[in-house]
């Protein structure tokens, strides 16, 4: 048989592979170093021989990479395979390519889109590419490798006064890679920008095996196309991200923290626009949280202080961080000019009744403690089944009138629904969530779809920092403009002929 794959008709069709030979074997097992799943027969061998044996996982011992944060999507993966470098990356890619498998990477599994669903197909899991391959404090860069987790890089640039500013509740196992090729979000994003805007360079092994070296260090260059925010949030079906070089920033000597209760979210922003012009655009977090949320939370978490004394329609987390001395260092009476900045423009808005309540963190823990209320919000989110959710992006003052008018559209299709959301208020990003009554895949669609029209009307977008994966292919097909999606479908077409590259994931068919 050879080293490879026996098949009688291969190539990827239709983001499966196509073999049909007759087997007597069980799925899974194995005889004289072949593997056999669904129909393939697979000599591992070849792929044993470019990461070592210990490193080609099939069976049950896929089963880690086989579902998603969610448990929404599992697949079966033909193998899993867990190269140690880039050369070893580009061997196994530019094997299954010239084999006709399909290739799906996969980071830290914190997707919540089905970005990672792989049946029939390796898994190419970046977990061993974990080093920090340098951290150059003077040009406030972090040169590091895909399969770095978030938390990791945080503690290795705090002890240089530095912080990556990337954050998100997921911190202690999302990777880099990862969040490169969904261009995450987060919590920060209001002062420091997503993955797109916080990478200078990229390493990026191609369909063919090709390396592409973008691993520049450069603030500005223009010398031609860019590339880089190319593959940046294209979720692996361009290239397979292996390193890259990041910015990094001055850490915070000291942050205002407060949870605070307002009326309404026209309110809010307001109380947003005074902060950035007194802090001189030093809000680095601006984060709604409903009624429903905090149910939620106390819910799930009934050993759980309260923050503030009672529930309210409308909570903010708005966060501050000072690097200047002069805002950052404690007087002698212990008080530090950051915080008691916070604390003098919220009680002007008591005073005049622009505020309902608020509790300034004086403290870490006090701080972690009104974090974890809105790190949870995954938590609350997937606790109950069924769901429909939603990750959209609207210009910061339509964000109230889509809450205001969301719920009665939603009614018309399932009066019984309810809701939930939770927002990145400060970059108008919106996670909604809708719960119907019933398990249905067209009442499921349909809301969806009801959501997207409110969202087109007023000027958004239906995916702000989650990507497309599988969950959003019907909605790509629908608001996509043609000319759009037919010019995406001509870069894959030219740079993975062959679909090789995470097949069946952001492009419609």
């Amino acid at each position: 048989m050879g080293r490879g794959i026996l098949r009688v008709a291969g190539g990827v069709k239709g983001g499966e592979p196509s073999f049909f030979i007759p087997l007597t074997l069980a799925p899974n097992s194995t005889s004289n170093g072949a593997w056999i799943y669904g129909g393939v027969i697979m000599e591992l061998g070849a792929l044993q021989a470019l990461v070592g044996a210990e490193n080609v996982l099939v069976g049950p011992d896929t089963g880690k990479w086989a579902s998603d944060w969610t448990g929404g999507y599992c697949g079966t993966p033909l193998a899993v395979v867990r190269p140690a470098n880039t050369a070893q990356v580009s061997a196994v890619v530019a094997w299954a390519n010239s084999n006709g498998i399909a290739v799906v990477p996969m980071s830290g599994a914190t997707g919540l889109v089905g970005g990672g669903l792989a049946t029939d197909q390796i898994v190419l899991s970046l977990d061993r590419m974990n080093r920090i391959r340098d951290l150059r404090p003077d040009a406030r860069i972090a040169i590091v490798e895909a399969g770095v987790i978030l938390s990791t890089l945080h503690a290795a640039t705090a002890n240089h006064g530095l912080i990556f500013p990337m954050t998100f509740g997921a911190r202690g196992s999302a990777m880099i890679g990862g969040m490169l090729a969904t261009n995450a979000g987060g919590s920060n994003v209001l002062r420091y920008g997503n993955m797109r805007d916080l990478c200078l360079g990229l390493e990026v092994v191609l369909a063919d095996g090709t390396i592409l070296d973008l691993m520049s260090e450069l603030h500005k260059d223009n010398s031609g196309y860019d590339l880089r925010h190319l593959l940046i949030g294209s979720e692996g079906t361009l290239g397979i991200i292996t390193a890259a070089v990041l910015k990094l920033a001055e850490q915070p000597k000291a942050t205002a923290t407060a949870l605070v209760a307002l009326p309404d979210l026209g309110t809010a922003l307001d109380l947003l626009n005074r902060m950035q012009t007194e802090t001189g655009g030093a809000v680095q977090a601006f984060e709604f949280m409903p009624r429903a949320h905090f149910e939620g939370y106390y819910r799930l978490h009934p050993e759980a202080r309260p923050v503030l004394e009672d529930i309210y329609d409308v909570h903010i987390l708005i966060e501050t961080g000072a690097t200047a001395p002069r805002q950052a260092t404690p007087r002698p009476d212990g008080t530090i000019p950051v915080v008691e900045q916070l604390e003098t423009i919220l009680a002007e808005m008591l005073e005049s009744g622009d505020l309902l309540d608020a509790v300034v963190a004086q403290s870490d823990t006090q701080r972690a403690q009104i974090w974890s209320i809105r790190e949870a919000a995954a938590e609350i989110t997937f606790s109950r089944r069924p769901y429909v959710d939603n990750d959209i992006a609207l210009p910061l003052d339509k964000v109230e009138t889509f809450l205001t008018r969301i719920g009665a559209r939603i009614a018309r299709l399932d009066p019984d629904a309810n809701d939930l959301s939770v927002a990145h208020l400060g970059d108008g990003n919106i996670h909604y969530t809708i719960y119907p009554t019933r398990d249905d895949p067209a009442l499921k669609d349909a809301l969806r779809e009801t959501v997207e029209d409110l969202v087109q009307e007023l000027r958004g977008s239906f995916s702000a920092e989650h990507g497309i994966g599988k969950s959003k292919l019907a909605t790509m097909r629908r608001r996509k403009d043609p000319a759009t999606l037919a010019t995406m479908r001509a870069i894959k077409s030219a740079l993975d002929p062959k679909g090789t590259l995470n097949p069946g994931k952001v492009l419609p068919v």
